[in-house]
């Protein structure tokens, strides 16, 4: 294999891909990345980790010898990113060596054969439709903070996808907390499986996504792979294992007769529970709302830290009383609502509180509340 690539060109695809190699491996081949050169003038770099595969196809400056080796991708990107900017960076094998050069550098690193590198089998993948980038990346940054990492619960750990009625809806939990965001049902997507998509392949595909804003994603399914692709043909193909565990229903802790309504700043009051919350130790991470007419007051109580209060303007109408939430929780979720105001739609102390920007926006949260 010969092959010559811009360094930029190179730098960016080796960026999408090496992340997906885990630092440490059992394996030695799955430290590496797959270069394939072809006679067409198109170099295809793919890495996996058994159970997500990204492979993303670029343009060379020249192939003069098509074939295909693997190499460390680690290495490889440290050495590209080294590189000077503008180079013209030559790959070349030579016995049982890959030789990049570039300029007056020259790297020869060692290599495993190809025929060793692992695929992931796709199999039949019935289900296709396609959904804009912007969109499916709101999707992902509205529900994947709740994603659970307890091990255990292996279910939880990724973004359960499912259809109902003429809505696809994304719904991730930790037990704790529920964050669910609904978009119309996209063409093609009717009688899908429900599927859980794991935490991993949520964050390499949200990075992926960043690059690719304006366009669509094209996404094929069954009810155990997935494949996200990204920019048409040489752009870069996400592959990955779904999770084979059932979601729980969800639509349970939904709370639908909430009667006490309380409207303020999503800001002023992300930054009041902030502030309160400084004194917050692991044991108190307890933040208690009391709730009166028309205002709020947040306080803190550590038995190490001392106290800490602080009094918000609110739309409050019903009956006061007090609710504890976790601090780190409730900014989580305030964090996601991008209006004037935020809507919470209480019970009491011991019952689910629904959290959402208003009636019809299309992401919604429901946090379970502490013992204060």
């Amino acid at each position: 294999m010969k092959a010559t690539i811009e360094r930029a060109t190179l730098l960016k695809c080796l960026s999408h891909v090496q992340s997906v190699v885990e630092r440490r491996n059992t394996i030695p081949i799955l430290s590496n990345v797959l270069i394939e050169a072809s006679a067409a003038g198109a170099v295809k770099v793919m890495a996996t980790d058994l159970d997500l595969q990204v492979v993303e196809t670029m343009g060379a400056r020249s192939v003069e010898a098509p074939g295909a080796i693997t190499v460390s991708a680690h290495l490889l990107f440290d050495i590209a990113r080294k590189l000077p900017d503008g180079s013209q960076v030559s790959l070349e094998t030579a016995e049982n060596r890959l030789v990049v050069k570039a300029g007056r550098s020259r790297f020869s690193l060692p290599t495993l054969p190809r025929d060793d590198f692992p695929m992931i089998v796709e199999g039949d993948l019935p289900t296709n439709f396609e959904i804009p980038a912007r969109t499916l990346a709101e999707l992902i940054d509205r529900t994947r903070f709740a994603i659970s990492t307890e091990e255990t619960r292996y279910y939880l750990n990724g973004i359960f996808l499912h259809v109902s009625d003429d809505e696809l809806k994304a719904a991730a939990t930790d037990g704790h907390r529920l964050a669910r965001y609904t978009i119309a049902r996209p063409d093609g997507a009717e009688g899908m499986p429900d599927v859980i998509v794991p935490r991993k392949c949520v964050g390499e595909l949200r990075k992926l996504l960043e690059e690719a804003l304006d366009s669509s994603v094209l996404i094929d399914l069954s009810a155990s792979k997935v494949r996200f692709t990204l920019g048409g043909e040489n752009g870069v193909v996400l592959t990955s294992k779904l999770i084979d565990g059932t979601f729980p229903d969800y639509t349970r802790v939904i709370p639908t007769a909430n009667d006490k309504l309380l409207r303020l700043d999503p800001r002023s009051f992300y930054e009041g529970v902030d502030r309160v919350a400084t004194i917050a130790t692991e044991k108190t991470r307890a933040v208690k709302i009391a709730l009166d007419e028309d205002r709020v007051t947040l306080s803190v109580t550590s038995p190490d830290n001392g106290t800490a209060a602080e009094e918000l303007a609110a739309e409050y109408r019903s009956s006061g009383f007090e609710i504890g939430f976790n601090a780190n929780y409730l900014k989580d979720i305030l964090g996601q609502i991008e209006g004037d105001t935020v809507e919470l739609h209480l019970a009491d102390a011991g019952a689910p509180t629904l959290i959402r920007q208003n009636d019809t926006s299309p992401a919604l949260y429901v946090l379970m509340p502490m013992r204060v």
